[in-house]
């Protein structure tokens, strides 16, 4: 598809977005009345498909002038990135940009002078910290990784400006973290294979709560799981919820199909890849390509091909064949549609409150901040509407006995 007909494709998948985003609908009509970011530029680095297209319009609504890029090289949808831009979004985004490419269009979002940033694994921030220098108000982060190099920066003294972990809301977490991967990163895998799961040993590295979503999907699938996890926390409450958990060396040896989810680098080293069992389905759930090591892996490949749209087989010496989906990047994005669409209108409703909160607010010192508990506890009850139903509340002596 070119031109027109790659716009129409675009909208299209927008619209089906913004039909099933009710809480977004709703900060459209208000953001459309009072305009809240008025005179304010933001600038957005996000996974740049139809969902986080109507992210970007309504923040457009609310008066903010918007210049958004991609999180991911292999993420950004062209038709979405094409109809955005025909509404009048600043895109500088394509699928398949290189490593200059990328980092070219993160610039080129900077360069529109943003005072307000929506950052996804942390590249704009990076960037912020690495000679380009602007007065940024604050800003919001959307994902774990990103979280955690905020913190590095906050704790090495050198974060600049305010951020808000908007990963770490409650509303985000527990609902985006865990029902969205664990239900886009299975869809990611079951349409790129075209396998069964059910009957299959899946291996889940990490135990937070991707892992846990990740692990649940899996046996309500049918398949037998296992964990690998570094946190002892984390791997008794793995086998408390009903799952193998063992070290990776071993598990790996029963896995057909190895999903990582833990925001670290080196999580499949050179070591396990050689303990793998032949016909092994590898997937990456975390932000950044490092979980999986993909040099280790193509040292041991005696061949290498593509065996389907995204597979890539390595042929081991011994003759067993290996397969990486998606080269190692995000799954559920590069070989599917990325979380479902009801899930990111909670967690995009979170990051419009909180860029509001933002310039309402008197300016704050840099540093790593929560979103505020009202926000959070405001989209609960605005999903709760939305879903018609309605809990009870304290009465005011129940109030008075708990304190509150």
């Amino acid at each position: 598809m070119t031109g027109d007909s790659l716009v129409e494709h675009g909208k299209k998948k927008i619209d089906w977005a913004m039909t099933h985003m009710p809480l977004l609908a709703r900060l459209r009509r208000e953001f459309t009345e009072k305009k809240p970011l008025a005179g304010h530029r933001i600038g957005m680095s996000i996974h740049l498909e139809a969902k986080t297209a109507c992210l970007a319009l309504l923040l457009r609504e609310g008066g903010a002038q918007v210049a958004v890029t991609g999180s991911n090289p292999l993420s950004t949808q062209n038709d979405v990135a094409s109809a955005l831009a025909a509404e009048g979004i600043t895109v500088h985004a394509k699928h398949g940009a290189s490593d200059v490419e990328y980092s070219g269009d993160l610039r080129r979002v900077l360069a529109t002078e943003p005072d307000l940033i929506l950052d996804d694994g942390g590249d704009l921030v990076k960037l912020l910290h690495s000679g380009v220098k602007l007065e940024i108000r604050g800003g919001g982060e959307e994902t774990t990784t990103g979280v955690h190099r905020l913190r590095i920066l906050e704790r090495e003294g050198k974060l600049r400006f305010p951020m808000y972990a908007v990963n770490d809301a409650k509303m985000k977490y527990l609902f985006d973290n865990r029902y969205g991967t664990g239900q886009s990163v299975w869809d990611g895998i079951m349409r790129s294979t075209n396998l069964l799961i059910a009957g299959k040993n899946v291996l889940v590295a990490g135990y937070g709560w991707c892992g846990r979503g990740i692990a649940m999907r899996a046996r309500g699938l049918g398949a037998r799981v296992l964990v690998s996890e570094v946190d002892p926390i984390r791997a008794v409450e793995a086998v408390m919820d009903g799952f193998s958990v063992g070290a990776m060396e071993e598990m790996i040896e029963q896995a057909d199909f190895l999903v990582t989810s833990t925001g670290c680098s080196g999580v499949v080293t050179k070591r396990a890849i050689a303990c793998a069992k032949d016909g092994l389905v590898m997937a990456n759930a975390g932000h950044f390509d490092v979980e999986i090591d993909k040099r280790a892996l193509a040292a041991l490949a005696v061949r290498q091909e593509d065996v389907r749209d995204g597979i890539r087989q390595f042929t081991l010496g011994d003759g067993r064949r290996l397969y990486l989906l998606g080269d190692g990047r995000l799954v559920n994005l590069v070989l599917g549609d990325g979380h479902p669409v009801e899930i990111m209108d909670i967690s995009f409703a979170l990051q419009a409150l909180t860029l509001q909160h933002i310039v309402k607010s008197a300016p704050l010192s840099p540093g790593v901040y929560g979103v505020p508990e009202k926000i959070d506890q405001q989209i609960a009850e605005m999903k709760l509407a939305t879903l018609g139903v309605k809990i009870d509340f304290l009465t005011p002596d129940q109030s008075a006995y708990l304190g509150r």
